[in-house]
Order: C-alpha cells, then sequence, then structure tokens
C-alpha cells in the first residue's frame, strides 16, 4: 500500500471542493450504499489493501482453544454464585443449559459465514456481503466499542485478582486521586498488561494460541479440581427446593449468564490465518463452545452441592465455599484460575478487535492506515495498537461498575442480525430470488423477528402474565414454517452449513431479541448514544469514503478483466484458489483472475 495513500485517500477528500460536492450528495449515496451488498470475491479482494497476507498457521486446535480461552474468564468464579443465590437456586443448571443453547444458535450461524467467508472481517464481512454497506458499519462500529471496553474492564479485573492473589484488597494496587468519583482510582498495572497482551499479539497469532492454550489447559486443571474436590463434599440436601425462584427466576439468571458465553465471536475473526477453514472452524468453534457449557454446568453443580444457594457468597463463592468445609488454602486456586481465566480472555480478545478494525479499515470505511498487515509479523501491528492505547486510556481511569454498564447489548444486536444474515443468504439474492418468493421471504422474516419483539416487550412490561406468550410463540412457530414451506432456498453451502435452516437462525433471532428485551435503560441510551455518534462520523467521511472505493473497486475489478483477456487467462483468484486447496473441493465455475 502506497505511503501517501493511507489517510483518506480517496476522491472526496482531495480537496474541500470535492468534500464539499461529496456532502451535497449524501442522500444520493446514501441511497446508494445503504443496502449495497459485498460479494465473496470482493471480500477477499479487499485483503490485498493490507498490503502483506496474514500468515495461516492455526489449527483446530488452536481454535478450540482461543475459544476456550475467550470465554472461560473470571465471570464464572462470581457471576455463578449471584445468580444462584439471588435468581435461579439450584435451577441455575438449567439456565446454564439454556443460555448455553442460545450461544450454540449463534455459534452455528458464525460458523457458517466463516467457512464460507473466511477474512478477518468477522460479523463486519458477514453484514456486508448479506446486509449491506450501512448495516455493516453500525454493526461493526458497536462491535468495536464492546471490545474497545471490555478489554478495559477485563484488565482493571486482572489487577483485582491479582491483588487477591498476594494477599491485598482489589483496589489496594490502585492509585487514588482527587479526580470525579468512578474516575479516581488510576490503574497503572492495566495499562501493563493491555500493552504486554498487545506485544504478544503483534509478535505472532501462533504464539498468542500457544500462550493462550497453556493458560487455558492451566485453568481447565483448576477448574476440574474444584470440581472433583468440591463433590467430594456434596450433600443433597442442598438441592432442596430445586426452584425456589421459579420458572421466571430460571430464565432471567439464564439472560445473565448468556454474557458468560461471550468471546467466541473472536474467534471467527481468525479464518484468515486458519490452515484448513472448511474443517478447523467447525470443529474448532463446536468443541470450545461445548467445553465451555459442560465446565459450566458442572461448576454451578459442584456449588449448589457444596453450599445451600441461601449461603452462598456472592463475591467470591468458590473461596467461601471451601473455607465453608475447611480448605481455606483453596482460595488461592480459584483466585489463580480466574487470573488465568482473565490472561487468556485479555490475549483473545486483543487478538479478535485487531481483526475487526483490520478489516474495516480495508473497506476504507476508517482510513486504510489501520488495516495495514506488517510484512514481518504478519500481523495488523496498526490497529492492534490503535485498539489497545485506546482501551488503555479508558482502563487507566474507569471503575469496572461504569464499564460493565456499557456493555452486553452490542454483541446480542450483533448476534441478531448475523441471525438474520444467515437467512437471508439462504432464501435471498437479488436477479435469482422470484418476486414472489423474495416478498414472501420478506413477509416471513418480518413475522418472526415482530412476534419475537412481542415476547421480549411481554417479558418485561408483564412479570406475572402468561396469555400472550400463547399468542407470539404461535405466531413465531408459524412464521418459521411459513419460510421452510413456501420461500425455496438459492444458496447451499459448499462445505459447511447451519443445520435444520431456517429453524436455528429463527431461533436465534428470536432467543437474541429476548435477551435484549431483558436488558436495562441505561444499556439502550448507551447504545443510542454511541450509535448517534457513529452515525455523524459515517455521513461525513465513511459514507463517501465507501462510495468512492466502491467505484474505483469496480474499475479495478474491470482492468483486471482486460488484463486477463490481452494475457489470455481465465484462472481463479489467488484467495479462492488458495481456499479451494486448502479445501480440497473443485471450484464451482472459473472466476476471472483479479490480480
Amino acid at each position: 500500500m502506497a505511503k501517501e495513500s493511507q489517510w483518506l485517500p480517496e476522491e472526496s477528500f482531495e480537496n474541500f471542493s470535492n468534500y464539499r460536492r461529496a456532502l451535497f450528495a449524501t442522500p444520493e449515496r446514501l441511497k446508494n450504499r445503504f443496502l449495497a451488498r459485498a460479494n465473496v470475491e470482493e471480500e477477499l479482494l479487499i485483503k490485498r489493501r493490507s498490503g502483506s497476507a496474514m500468515k495461516r498457521s492455526l489449527t483446530w486446535w488452536d481454535l478450540m482453544w482461543m475459544g476456550v480461552g475467550a470465554v472461560i474468564g473470571a465471570g464464572i468464579f462470581v457471576i455463578t454464585g449471584l445468580e444462584a443465590h439471588s435468581t435461579a437456586g439450584p435451577a441455575i443448571i438449567i439456565s446454564y443449559s439454556l443460555a448455553g443453547i442460545a450461544a450454540m444458535l449463534t455459534v452455528f450461524c458464525y460458523t457458517e459465514f466463516a467457512v464460507e467467508i473466511p477474512v478477518a472481517g468477522g460479523s463486519f464481512a458477514y453484514l456486508q456481503v448479506e446486509l449491506g454497506d450501512f448495516i455493516a458499519f453500525i454493526g461493526a462500529a458497536n462491535i468495536v466499542l464492546e471490545y474497545l471496553i471490555g478489554g478495559a474492564a477485563v484488565a482493571r479485573g486482572w489487577t483485582s485478582y491479582f491483588a487477591t492473589l498476594i494477599d491485598k484488597s482489589p483496589t489496594q494496587l490502585r492509585i487514588v486521586t482527587s479526580l470525579q468519583t468512578g474516575y479516581n482510582q488510576l490503574d497503572p498495572i492495566a495499562v501493563v498488561v493491555l500493552f504486554l497482551s498487545a506485544a504478544v499479539a503483534i509478535w505472532s497469532t501462533k504464539a498468542t494460541s500457544i500462550i493462550n492454550y497453556i493458560a487455558s489447559v492451566a485453568n481447565m486443571f483448576i477448574i476440574t479440581f474444584i470440581i472433583i474436590a468440591g463433590l467430594a463434599h456434596a450433600k443433597a440436601e442442598n438441592y432442596t427446593p430445586f426452584t425456589p425462584f421459579g420458572v421466571r427466576g430460571i430464565f432471567s439468571a439464564s439472560s445473565i449468564l448468556f454474557f458468560a458465553y461471550l468471546g467466541f465471536d473472536a474467534v471467527s475473526t481468525l479464518a484468515e490465518e486458519t490452515r484448513n477453514p472448511g474443517r478447523d472452524i467447525p470443529i474448532g468453534l463446536l468443541g470450545s463452545m461445548t467445553i465451555c457449557t459442560v465446565a459450566y454446568v458442572l461448576m454451578a453443580l459442584t456449588l449448589c452441592l457444596m453450599v445451600p444457594t441461601p449461603e452462598i457468597d456472592t463475591n467470591a463463592p468458590f473461596s467461601v465455599a471451601f473455607k465453608t468445609v475447611g480448605w481455606t488454602w483453596a482460595q488461592y486456586l480459584v483466585s489463580l484460575g480466574a487470573l488465568k481465566g482473565i490472561t487468556t480472555v485479555l490475549l483473545v480478545g486483543t487478538v479478535g478487535q485487531a481483526r475487526y478494525l483490520t478489516h474495516i479499515a480495508r473497506s476504507h470505511l476508517i482510513p486504510p492506515w489501520f488495516g495495514i498487515v506488517n510484512k514481518r509479523t504478519q500481523t495488523p501491528i496498526n490497529a492492534t495498537l490503535t485498539m489497545v492505547t485506546a482501551s488503555a486510556i479508558v482502563a487507566f481511569f474507569t471503575e469496572l461498575d461504569i464499564l460493565g454498564s456499557l456493555l452486553s447489548l452490542s454483541s446480542l444486536f450483533i448476534f441478531f442480525l448475523v441471525a438474520v444474515g444467515i437467512l437471508v443468504r439462504r432464501y435471498f439474492i437479488p436477479g435469482v430470488t422470484t418476486r414472489k418468493h423474495g416478498g414472501l421471504f420478506f413477509f416471513f422474516l418480518f413475522i418472526i423477528i415482530a412476534s419475537s419483539v412481542g415476547v421480549a416487550m411481554y417479558w418485561g412490561l408483564s412479570p406475572n402474565g402468561t396469555i400472550l406468550y400463547a399468542v407470539f410463540s404461535p405466531i413465531w412457530f408459524l412464521g418459521t414454517l411459513g419460510l421452510a414451506v413456501f420461500v425455496p432456498q438459492v444458496r447451499t453451502p459448499k462445505i459447511w452449513g447451519v443445520p435444520l435452516v431456517p429453524w436455528v437462525p429463527s431461533l436465534s433471532i428470536a432467543l437474541n431479541i429476548f435477551l435484549l428485551g431483558t436488558l436495562d435503560k441505561l444499556s439502550f441510551e448507551r447504545f443510542g448514544i454511541w450509535t448517534a455518534a457513529i452515525l455523524v462520523y459515517y455521513f461525513l467521511f465513511g459514507l463517501h469514503a465507501s462510495y468512492d472505493t466502491a467505484i474505483n473497486q469496480k474499475k479495478e475489478l474491470a482492468a483486471y478483466k482486460i488484463q486477463d483477456a490481452e494475457q489470455g487467462q481465465n484462472v481463479k483468484t489467488i484467495e479462492l484458489a488458495e481456499q479451494d486447496e486448502i479445501n480440497r473441493i473443485p471450484a464451482s465455475e472459473p472466476v476471472e483472475q483479479l490480480g
């Protein structure tokens, strides 16, 4: 990538006159880009804008343990006790199972996209292909914010657990100042930990995978010890009553525990660095979620058998549980397990967030400088340092409770969009889907989404109501059944696809909307403020950069085709040929060379 083209290289920004014309053309350009869908060929082409390719070094084993490392963090050691004590009781094992099923449905959708579109952009790339440029940008901007704030929260949590491991209070290692409350406890250790994670991620993705694997395996040994030692002190009477808070308590806890599964989406951003995407991604993603779900359910089972749920400590449930049975020394093992979990979440998150930013930059929605891949390390150094620096600034000043109130909604919103994207990918291709079937598809999709929203709203507005569940649930079922019966699928995955379409993505849509409905008002206010801010950026810069890039990309493709015709060539794109070789499948049809 030429040095002079790294910052706002598009024609709209060459001079003030061009920029003024671009601003006046905003409505026309927005109409052009609002539902402009990229294709897989274009997504693979823009990988070259990073200058160098990322190194294909990861196997299914790496991806599986990256998934475990990204998901199992400190939350399991804290949130389990809180929800068992106050919301679900011993029935928390059902809550964890339901949350795991909801997460697995989303993983199925991510897996098909990651196999079919093996690029670093994760959900941004998937949404750009299926739902268009505008929706993809809104979704991606929220995921980037979630990663930024999540990294800050995890880093401050690392400091707290490290303090408890060396027999200090969680806040004792922070510097207290006279700044406003909530921002007055400075955390230099969190900053150091973030930049150390960045150094490892920049050095090598494979090295990150190895360190994550070692830490994750050690963490699993600690979890296994907790389960075995805890069950040795189990008392069956502690499981009575099993559902002290009723069915609503089970579902309420499930909506909170779902967030213990977040992090797997970072693994999908590693598709570009996977040796055999068609085999490794499904095994890695689904295998990691299975391991996490089993570990969560067994830990919850152990805790509730060790201690009566009303007596579970909500701050350090496992440490106090072992103290109760006379094993005080085990609290240090629990702290060590939590610390290792936080470290792996931080490592995988650092890798994943940089890949998101890299692919957004490749689309020129932000300056392409952020998308450069270093030739020596074959990692996106600029994107990694940018995200980590932003997280470090937030982590240095901001308390965990403030950060926590800003999380979660973005992930569920993205998961909802990805599930919609799967249905669009299978059932609707412009120019291929007939007008009749297209109309039926969007009608049934509207029924699915509207009935899901109805259930979520009724849950929030009528805590004791039941009647409308019997109305909205059959409507959702009939909408999904109508899609399955009356609308033919127009695309079949070549390698691996979501099973039982449309039922799996439709259920994923319903569960993600339901979980969105359980969030508090502050979460939606934050979502609205951030979305408004990124829309201002999009209308002033991102839209025009994307518009110019799309035009230039078409010219670029045309130039390649002319060059191929002159040379008498008709071969596949390098990237597509690479993918076919990796997956050992024949090409369905020849594609013109892109360079």
